[in-house]
């Protein structure tokens, strides 16, 4: 897992998942540049299309959901530690 954190491209993943990660970080940093072609490349990979739907709301949501906590300052949970952090 902390593979995928540091750099997802070279983390071992399979090709779906690399192409998936692809898609996410399209869709979180350049979501004007996603057009049908984004999801052929996901659907040649074995998504069909409740699953592309099912991962473009997840990204969504945590796009939508750090920008909420980002724009009201809401500071991480004490309790949590951050990642990569054994103690």
């Amino acid at each position: 897992m902390h593979a995928i954190v540091r750099d997802w491209r070279e983390a071992g993943l399979s090709e779906a998942d690399q192409a998936l990660c692809d898609y996410a970080e399209k869709l979180t940093l350049r979501q004007a540049e996603v057009g049908a072609g984004d999801l052929e490349v996901l659907r040649g990979h074995g998504f069909d299309d409740r699953a592309i739907h099912d991962a473009t709301q997840v990204i969504g949501y945590f796009n939508y959901i750090t920008r909420v906590a980002d724009g009201l300052g809401v500071e991480p949970e004490t309790f949590v530690r951050p990642w990569g952090r054994r103690s």
